[in-house]
């Protein structure tokens, strides 16, 4: 009876015990989830933001940033997020695009100011860290930013909360050029220098390129890369408005609408003034040193066309260019200059024209037994001027080196031909002078606003 009665007292002991050990369970509540990754681990972490991993490990700063202590909001844009980024900008890789501007762009998905989990987010705008701010939609459809959704909320941090979105945030003082003509050279490393041009320009420069033309056509662009203004030998890129109109047409004008060129290039204007271009089946050319690298780069306003040089319009008649050139230190074309004068031909290539004008050199014009300024000017001008006319090919057209065929026969302004022999670059005249005259292949494409200028290192003798 003693063992039962001991037995009972022990059972009634132990069912208080469970009792109160199941009650003091359910105060407690479930167990807090404590996390242990930083933002940046949280990214590393989940295969679909690898390409922000890509991009934010460019920048050590933001990385050092955003893994250290805080109270940070990311909204992660996903990997197919910047696919379709690219696809819009029409690059094909993070890579190509220029460190500042992806920089800018990163630093449009972080909210600095406080951790932000989807239950504090409230419709209005929110300024991210680049200082720029975000449209925020907050309702029973989700939390919508600007054009982008959250797909995944609230993935905790040590400093901060991850929300994943379904498209790349972009800043608004950059959105307008998304899908333009301006946008491949805008998002790629090959053309920072022409984006420093524009940025350097008349607001109206940046205004023309984002707009449809002043004909509502669309726009061509010729796009110069950061190459193309080193071979022009442009370093300077402050006050380069006239040069960026140069390269714009009015139209939208694909590869297949470029015109065809004959003898002489084709002349089309641009909105900076005329370009010429070689378009004889082959290789396109314009103004006979810069070559069409890309076509069709099609944009929402138009197209973009990538050369190799820079397109720099002339502002000088062949008259001013040979007075300069005879004026300069050291001199040269001062017996051209001199014959001209003499001939009365010196203010005829100051006119209209246009002329193409092959001009020896003062070296050129001692070989043919002139030793000196005053030994052209004691020759009797009628013996000097079927010489001069020589030198210049009959058809008002501009003759770039690139319109240059082998064994053309180019009419002169005297009524006799030359020959042009491409595989040794000389010039046979009318006289059969041996050896042929030679272009000087560093100073071919002289551009005149009245015509082109060839220099050559012979000078060319009629047959009489």
């Amino acid at each position: 009876m003693k063992n039962l009665k001991t037995l009972t007292k022990l059972a009634t002991i132990l069912f208080v015990a469970i009792t109160f050990s199941s009650c003091s369970s359910d105060d407690d509540g479930p167990e807090t989830f404590v996390p242990s990754n930083n933002i940046v681990e949280l990214a590393q972490a989940t295969p679909q933001l690898s390409s922000l991993v890509t991009a934010l490990t460019k920048y050590p700063d933001l990385v050092n940033l955003l893994s250290g202590d805080g109270n940070f909001t990311v909204f992660a844009p996903t990997n197919d997020a910047f696919a379709a980024l690219l696809g819009a900008i029409g690059q094909t890789s993070i890579e190509d695009i220029p460190e500042d501007v992806l920089k800018s762009v990163l630093q449009h998905h972080v909210f600095a100011s406080a951790a932000l989990e989807a239950s504090d987010v409230t419709s209005g705008t929110i300024t991210m860290a680049g200082g720029e701010t975000v449209e925020v939609v907050a309702d029973s459809n989700g939390v919508f930013l600007d054009n982008a959704q959250v797909t995944t909320a609230n993935v905790l941090g040590t400093n901060g909360v991850v929300h994943i979105i379904n498209s790349v945030l972009v800043p608004p003082s950059i959105l307008p050029i998304v899908g333009t003509i301006v946008a491949p050279a805008y998002f790629n490393k090959n053309f920072t220098t022409l984006i420093a041009a524009v940025q350097a320009a008349d607001p109206s420069i940046l205004e023309l390129l984002l707009s449809n033309g002043p004909s509502d056509g669309g726009l061509t662009l010729f796009a110069p890369t950061n190459d193309a203004f080193a071979a022009a030998g442009i370093t300077d890129v402050n006050g380069a408005d006239a040069i960026l109109a140069y390269h714009v047409i009015d139209g939208t004008v694909m590869a297949s609408d470029l015109p065809d060129s004959g003898i002489a290039a084709a002349e089309v204007s641009a909105i900076g003034g005329n370009i010429y271009i070689t378009n004889a089946g082959g290789t396109v050319s314009i103004n006979g040193t810069t070559m069409v690298t890309a076509t069709d780069i099609a944009g929402s306003n138009g197209v973009v066309h990538v050369i190799d040089k820079t397109l720099i319009p002339p502002t000088n008649t062949i008259n001013e260019i040979v007075a300069s050139l005879a004026g300069g230190n050291p001199a040269e074309f001062t017996m051209l200059a001199a014959a001209l004068e003499r001939a009365g031909l010196g203010d005829t290539f100051g006119t209209a024209g246009p002329f193409t004008v092959f001009a020896p050199t003062d070296a050129a014009f001692m070989a043919a037994g002139f030793a000196d300024v005053a030994a052209i000017n004691a020759t009797a001008p009628e013996a000097l001027v079927p010489i001069l006319t020589h030198h210049v090919v009959e058809p008002s057209v501009y003759i770039f080196s690139t319109d240059l065929t082998d064994d053309l026969q180019a009419p002169m302004l005297n009524g006799q031909n030359v020959t042009i022999d491409l595989d040794t670059l000389t010039i046979q005249d009318a006289a059969g002078s041996s050896p042929a005259a030679g272009l000087v292949t560093s100073l071919l494409n002289v551009h005149a606003t009245n015509g082109v200028v060839h220099v050559i290192d012979k000078v060319l003798l009629p047959s009489n």
